[in-house]
Formats: C-alpha cells, sequence, structure tokens
C-alpha cells in the first residue's frame, strides 16, 4: 500500500469530518422538527372530575374600581395612602401609591391585603388575636395592624385590600372597606 503525504491526510481526514458533521446537523435537525408525541391520556377538564378545583377571583377590572374607590374614600379626608389588592392565594393583582403617601405605604398595603385573605378577616381583629398568638407575627409577608379587610363571596376569601399610610390603622381599614363596599354595588 502506498504512503499518503501529510498534506493528503489532512485533507482526507478534513472532507470525512465535514461529511460525518453534516449527516449529524441533518439527522438533528429533522429530529427538532419532529413534534413530540401527545400524552396517551387527558384529563377531562369538568365539575364531575374529583382532581380538579374550580376557584373565584377578582378581574383586574373589579380589583382597579375597589382599589380607586379606596383611594377616593382616602382623599375625601384628606389622607395620603397606598391601596392595595391581592387575589385568593395572595399574589398582588395591582398596588396604587396615592399622591404623597409615605413610602413605608405601598409594602404595608400589600402585607395587610395578604393577611385578610390569608385569615378571612379584618387585620383590626387579626391584631388583637395577637395577644393569645403573639407568634403570628413572625408568619412572612403578614403584617397585623389594622388596614386590611377580605372580600367574601359566599362567606369565601376571594381578595383581599390593604390600605396604608393614614395616621390610624382604623382609617386605613375604613378605607379598605370603602373598596370591599365598591364591588358590591
Amino acid at each position: 500500500m502506498k504512503k499518503m503525504s501529510l498534506r493528503t491526510r489532512v485533507l482526507t481526514g478534513t472532507v470525512a469530518a465535514a461529511a460525518l458533521g453534516a449527516g449529524t446537523f441533518g439527522a438533528m435537525s429533522a429530529n427538532a422538527s419532529t413534534p413530540a408525541a401527545a400524552p396517551a391520556t387527558t384529563v377531562k377538564a369538568d365539575t364531575a372530575n374529583r382532581n380538579l378545583q374550580q376557584t373565584t377571583h377578582l378581574t383586574l377590572d373589579a380589583a382597579t374600581k375597589a382599589a380607586k374607590a379606596a383611594l377616593d374614600a382616602a382623599k375625601k379626608e384628606n389622607q395620603r395612602v397606598a391601596v392595595s389588592v391581592v387575589d385568593r392565594n395572595g399574589n398582588t393583582i395591582l398596588t396604587l401609591r396615592g399622591d404623597g403617601s409615605g413610602p413605608q405605604a405601598y409594602e404595608s398595603a400589600e402585607k395587610k391585603a395578604y393577611t385578610a385573605v390569608s385569615w378571612n378577616a379584618p387585620t383590626s381583629e387579626l391584631a388583637e388575636r395577637l395577644a393569645q398568638a403573639p407568634n403570628l407575627k413572625d408568619i412572612p409577608g403578614t403584617l397585623f395592624l389594622a388596614g386590611g379587610a377580605p372580600v367574601q363571596v359566599k362567606g369565601a376569601p376571594v381578595a383581599g385590600i390593604g390600605v396604608a399610610g393614614a395616621p390610624s390603622g382604623d382609617l386605613d381599614e375604613k378605607f379598605a372597606q370603602a373598596g370591599v363596599a365598591a364591588l358590591a354595588k
């Protein structure tokens, strides 16, 4: 057998590598364009399926209506507040920071709303419970100060409204209740 020169061996190796690479790329491209197989079973989404649960949530329009009503109630009394509305799971739907509200108001409003929906009770009532269970205040994301109100449907919480920034929690809660009342109209 005849010995190949270095140049011939390098050239032959390069051509072989290019051919192998092209074949691999083509196979991968073909696989990438092939859709994955559908799962063998599907879950029927109806109310008779005991593995599913249906919940009620406020729409963004309803949350906005409630927040604006709370801000308007505060403005009528010349109070500068922030208002937050959270869903049943405690996720913030929206927070409105009124003109001139303090820097702490935004976060406090969210925590009051979260606390109200978590326990399905106004936060003023929950603040009173701290005497019997002081470790409640250690639960992350909560704030046991007056100013949070739950939004209920058939007695179950579907949202929470929190207000912060007025000089007293009683005023904050009054404004939060105005937001809840706006949803009943």
